[in-house]
């Protein structure tokens, strides 16, 4: 007779009925806590979700991102100062530039900057936007800050909104701004970036966080580690401008010619502020580009932000940098009716 396995009577410890009923309480156990765990997972994965598709469908659109200031709302109803962000630059940081500045930027304007569509650069569509804002608040002074790339970006949309809806600008500031592709220094990524673009590959958000970081550890000099951690991992959140923003941003510099421009701007007055020790772009080659481009415009060429760290295009990090800088252009080129330099505050 074949050998027969006898159970334990009355289902005791070592018998197969009480194994099978100790599993099943350890599986409830464990299934109840992964269960639990997967819940709370899910839940933060749908959040997350949400909030994601949220904030990218605001951002389909241009938006003129506005800062309240009572005391330039009062007494500059009809000015305002107008951001044109840089490259990269999230809605969220175009905002701190303009607070961080807000003390030498208030002295003439009101405070707004252009939240560019992740659905891509488009200067048609950055322009209806901006004549929009000027007509809603009825603004008859404006002056642009074209924080880097954007100070292209600012002076093509001067051009057009003279040549189309007869509106002049008064002022653009370039900070840091590169003149064209040349003075970008990191020539070889920027144009491995532009091929992919135009070639219809669009970068996904993790692998350009990744080249985020690799970016900014080559120029490791100028940041802190904590820096460069905090700054790639923005490029990984919601409110990151989207790899197609930012490869057409590319693709715009790199098509670049300034000197449609040129002639067209009217009595615009002009300034370039930068560093030397710029990484980014080519400080002197930029400065000089632009200063015999716009020969007739240009007012100001020689005020250096040497004391910033990153050294390229970085009021937001260094406001006590940028601040007197802002204060000497305005009171040279734009004294106030008493004479005086500064309005204070109430």
């Amino acid at each position: 007779m074949p050998h027969v396995r006898k159970l334990q009577p009355d289902g005791g410890p070592g018998s197969a009925e009480g194994r099978l009923l100790r599993h099943a309480a350890e599986l409830k156990t464990f299934s109840r806590r992964n269960f639990l765990i997967g819940t709370g997972a899910a839940s933060i994965l749908a959040a997350d979700m949400f909030f994601t598709r949220h904030i990218q469908a605001e951002r389909r659109t241009n938006k003129i991102l506005t800062v309240g200031d009572e005391f330039a709302e009062s007494y500059y109803p009809h000015s305002s100062w107008i951001l044109f962000p840089g490259y990269k630059t999230s809605w969220e940081e175009a905002q701190w530039i303009l607070n961080s500045l807000r003390g030498a930027l208030r002295q003439r304007g009101q405070l707004a900057a252009v939240g560019y569509s992740n659905e891509g650069l488009d200067i048609d569509q950055i322009v209806i936007a901006v004549i929009e804002h000027v007509r809603l608040k009825q603004l008859t002074s404006l002056y642009f800050y074209g924080h880097s790339f954007g100070g292209m970006v600012a002076t093509q949309v001067a051009a057009r909104l003279r040549e189309l809806h007869g509106v002049e600008v008064e002022f653009i500031l370039l900070d840091s701004s590169p003149y064209s592709k040349f003075d970008v220094l990191d020539q070889s990524w920027f144009e491995g970036v532009v091929v992919l673009y135009e070639g219809g590959f669009r970068v996904p958000t993790v692998l350009r966080g990744g080249y985020e970081l690799g970016e900014r550890i080559v120029h490791k000099d100028e940041r802190t580690w904590r820096q460069v951690v905090d700054q790639s991992l923005e490029q990984l959140s919601p409110i990151a401008p989207s790899s197609v923003l930012i490869q057409s941003e590319s693709a715009y510099i790199y098509h670049f010619d300034a000197t449609r421009f040129a002639g067209k701007l009217g009595g615009t007055r002009m300034a370039f502020i930068g560093n030397p020790r710029d990484g980014t772009v080519n400080y002197e080659t930029a400065r000089r580009s632009w200063a015999q481009t716009f020969a007739a415009n240009m007012v100001s060429n020689d005020l250096r932000t040497d004391d910033a760290l990153p050294a390229h295009a970085s009021p937001q990090w260094n406001p006590f940098v940028y601040r007197p800088i802002l204060e000497e252009l305005q009171d040279e080129n734009f004294p106030l009716p008493s004479g005086g330099g500064k309005m204070t505050a109430f």
